[in-house]
């Protein structure tokens, strides 16, 4: 589950020549995946399970804030937080795959991704096609087991999805559209539940945006050189010495309308007690409270130190779930 770097297992095949220079050290896809399939999962980035996480944590929080908003928990609610667990993992490599077919001539210029398996010449365009297609053919047999309005919210996101990667051709800004992508699970899992939309789940989604802003700003650090040198657009270039302004905020919005989103869901209910708003709203303050802390260790000059902060957002993002489970226990 953790990101960080470990030892290598001492068990089971060697890795190969494939391993993709920013893969977590000692993943099991290098060392426990069979041959064949470790390309494929390589392109849905298995071996990097942070954006998985960065995916999934939305949808819980949108499903833990709509059954603070109505009360109501069930086990088809343990359903939707599994469905969202796996469609989460399928569609980041679904995502990640088409992002590695459109960019497959950028990334065989850049240092840091010229090892993944289209530029490595691993997988074929024509490969990676069907791998897709695949991935998003089990997500969707996840998805028809939800409400109709879930249905449509999970078929809607492909649009984003798709034009993300094409982003950092046209704006400074592709990470507004990969939070736009990355946090759409905040507003499925919430109909997932509820059936309908509430400004609870808008608000709440808008956080995720601004939550995505300052931790992929901060993931961009790392290919700066190398986008200017190809022309490939990102914050990072357009904050440049001035990024610890702008991450403060991104932390500040992101924080401020997480508040909102639990005040929104909570309050004009009979469903929430005083104490469990209260608790609840401490979920926003330790979210904050972990971006400041990487705002301390920031060193946007130092690559390594950038790819540990950006994989550190899976705990800043659980820290409010923490919260928001507990006061669904009040």
């Amino acid at each position: 589950m953790s990101d960080q770097p470990h030892t290598p297992a001492q068990n089971g095949p060697e890795p190969d020549s494939g391993t993709v220079a920013d893969a977590v050290t000692g993943n099991w896809v290098d060392h426990l995946a069979p041959a064949w399939s470790r390309p494929y999962l390589r392109l849905s980035r298995a071996d990097r399970p942070i954006g998985t996480w960065l995916l999934l944590i939305p949808c819980w929080w949108g499903l833990a804030m709509a059954m603070l908003h109505d009360g109501q928990a069930s086990l088809h609610d343990l359903w939707i937080a599994t469905g969202c667990a796996v469609g989460a993992f399928l569609m980041r490599g679904a995502g990640c795959t088409w992002n590695d077919i459109t960019d497959r001539k950028f990334d065989g210029a850049v240092e840091r991704t010229k090892s993944r398996p289209i530029p490595s010449g691993q997988v074929t365009v024509k490969q990676a096609l069907v791998w897709m297609a695949l991935q998003c053919l089990i997500s969707l047999g996840f998805l028809l087991t939800l409400n109709t309005a879930a249905i449509i919210a999970g078929i809607v996101a492909i649009v984003p999805v798709a034009i993300y990667p094409f982003a950092k051709r046209f704006t400074w800004w592709p990470q507004v559209f990969l939070g736009v992508a990355f946090n759409w699970g905040a507003l499925l899992a919430w109909v997932a539940h509820t059936g309908s939309l509430h400004w609870a789940a808008v608000v709440l989604y808008l956080s995720g945006i601004a939550w995505t802003l300052f931790y992929d700003t901060i993931y961009a650090h790392q290919d700066k050189e190398d986008d200017a040198l190809i022309g490939v657009k990102s914050t990072a270039r357009l904050f440049a010495e001035e990024t610890p302004k702008w991450l403060k905020r991104f932390l500040t919005l992101a924080v401020l309308l997480m508040a909102l989103a639990v005040g929104l869901a909570m309050t004009g209910t009979s469903a929430a007690s005083p104490f469990a708003l209260l608790i609840a709203l401490l979920g926003p303050w330790a979210f904050g409270a972990h971006m400041v802390w990487q705002m301390l260790r920031l060193d946007t000059e130092d690559t390594g130190v950038c790819l540990r902060l950006f994989r550190s957002n899976r705990n800043t993002g659980l820290l409010p779930l923490l919260f928001f489970a507990t006061a669904l226990l009040m």
